[in-house]
Formats: structure tokens, sequence, C-alpha cells
């Protein structure tokens, strides 16, 4: 995705809610208005605390090669930008070369790439170095997607100016069970969790959309990028790799790509791996959601391709 033509999808990333904690959330660290603070340094252990500050305040990464000039000059000129808006972001940096983990989990193929965390969700925003004006047009739809999501506070904004996260409702048992599980990584109990919920509510679209997210996390979290999308290169006839490669582009923001190629590939299958394509399009279709507009598209398209 470029400046140019970004439109900031807050679905279909990685959820990474579960890293908040529901009754401690961060609070933003003070910043004076108007300065361009140095920015927070993303580790394995510093991403909690980010996706918690970003239920508050959204959060802007960089990820950048120490080795790379073109990282170096961007992240200098974000600081300004960023600056610019008054507390409204955090701007936090992560080095691929030290951090492979993080960025893996991100999946970033090249830098500089720049993301955000709004209430947890990722949020691919480009990559490259990006003119001044294209930034800050990409940080406005940032504002607007945060405001839509009720993260509108302030890097150090006082207590009482920054509005407080509504008390959630309690999950049912069911959800909570699904819940507790993905917090312990045990995907396998959270799909079943989730199974049971729509045995009993067939409509609970949560429970089919929270199912999908999971089994998407599960089949694709031991995934190596590069030699999943070697292997689609080399067996382009084979719905599996096709399938895996599309997991992780849905995974990484690339909705457009992953729904493209896996409609490609119904149209000259058949039988039961048609029906199987047919399948694992619905549920990337739940984890993106039924009301977007890469969603409703993809949706005409896969009907034209099945009749």
């Amino acid at each position: 995705m470029t400046a140019e033509n970004s439109d900031v999808p807050l679905r279909g990333s990685v959820d990474l809610s579960q890293l908040i904690k529901k009754d401690e959330p961060a609070a933003p660290a003070p910043q004076a208005q108007g300065a361009a603070p140095a920015p927070i340094e993303v580790t394995e252990q510093s991403l909690q605390e980010l996706a918690q500050t970003s239920a508050q305040v959204p959060v802007v990464i960089v990820f950048l090669s120490s080795a790379s000039p073109a990282s170096k000059e961007l992240v200098e000129r974000m600081r300004t930008t960023v600056a610019s808006y008054n507390g409204a972001f955090v701007l936090a940096t992560c080095d691929i070369d030290t951090q492979a983990s993080v960025a893996g989990a991100f999946q970033i193929q090249s830098v500089p790439t720049v993301m955000a965390l709004i209430a947890a969700r990722p949020a691919p925003l480009f990559q490259g170095n990006a003119e001044d004006e294209q930034i800050r047009s990409v940080l406005d739809q940032v504002l607007e997607i945060a405001k839509q999501n009720g993260v509108t506070g302030r890097v150090g904004a006082a207590p009482e100016q920054a509005p407080g996260p509504p008390e959630p409702e309690p999950l049912p048992p069911l959800h909570q069970e699904a819940y507790e599980a993905i917090e312990r990584e045990d995907y396998p109990a959270a799909i079943d969790a989730y199974d049971r919920a729509l045995r009993e509510n067939p409509k609970d679209a949560d429970a089919r959309a929270g199912r999908a997210q999971v089994a998407l996390m599960e089949r694709s979290r031991l995934a190596d990028l590069d030699a999943v999308r070697a292997d689609a290169a080399d067996k382009p006839d084979d719905v599996d790799a096709q399938m895996a490669v599309a997991d992780l582009d849905v995974m990484g923001g690339q909705v457009e790509d992953a729904f493209a190629r896996l409609i490609d590939t119904v149209r000259v299958s058949s039988g039961p791996e048609r029906e199987q394509l047919r399948v694992r399009l619905l549920e990337l279709f739940d984890v993106v959601g039924g009301d977007d507009p890469r969603v409703i598209q993809a949706r005409q398209a896969l009907a034209a391709a099945l009749f």
C-alpha cells in the first residue's frame, strides 16, 4: 500500500487485543506539546505496553533497518510530522535487524514500512520514503479511524481531559472461555469454544468472526513467508499452497491480493477442491468483515466464478 492510495484498513490484520490487560490500560507517556521526542523502541517486551497504549492513543510504528539511510531519514521526518499533531499519536520504531520476531509477526517484507496500532489492531499505512504531504494525509486517515473506534486520547493529557474507555460488557461464557484460551495461545481450545457457541446459536456473528480469526492465526503462526510464497509459485494448481499464501496476505493486510488469488483458483478448480476454496474464502470474509467493501466485491466475484 502506498501513501497515495492508502485506505487505512483496521480489519484484516492480526488482532493484538489479547495483549491488553482489561483492568490495567496503559496510560500514554507524558509529552510536551509540539515537542519531537525520541520514538519508543519496539521489542517483544515493549509490544504489550504499546498495544495497551493504542487503546487510548494510536501508535505509529516505523519498521526500519539500521543499515538503511532511507529508514533513518524517514524516522526524522516522521518525528517532526507526528509532533505537529500535539500528542495525537505515539511514535515508535522497530529495527528488523535486531527484532526479527516482531517484524515477522507483522509480516514486514521491506523497509521502511509504516504501520499503525489502533485499539491493538495493526493497520498497514505505507511503504517507502513517502513525501511529507502524503504522510500527513495518511495520519489524518488514522485519526479518523481511531475516532470511529473510540481511540481519542492524547499523549500528556490530564487524566480528567482524557476520555476513559467505556466499561466493557461481560462476555458470554463461551466467548470468555475463547478469550482466555487466546490469552494463553491455546488456539485449538479457542476454536472449540467458538464452535460450541455457534452450535448454541448459529447466528452468533461475533463467534463466527472470532473463530475465523483464531483459525487464521493457528494456521499461520508457524508459517515461513518466503517458503510459503515459493511453494505457491512452484505449484500454481495446488489448492493448499494457494490458500496458505492467501492466509498470510490477509494477516499482512493484503486483502485484495488474497481474495483475487483464491477466486482465480476457484475458476480453474472443480469438485471437492472448489468447495474447499469456497469455504476458506467465506472464513476470510468473516475475518475481514462482511460490511467491508473488499468483501462485498469479492463475494460478487466468487459468485460469478462458481456459477
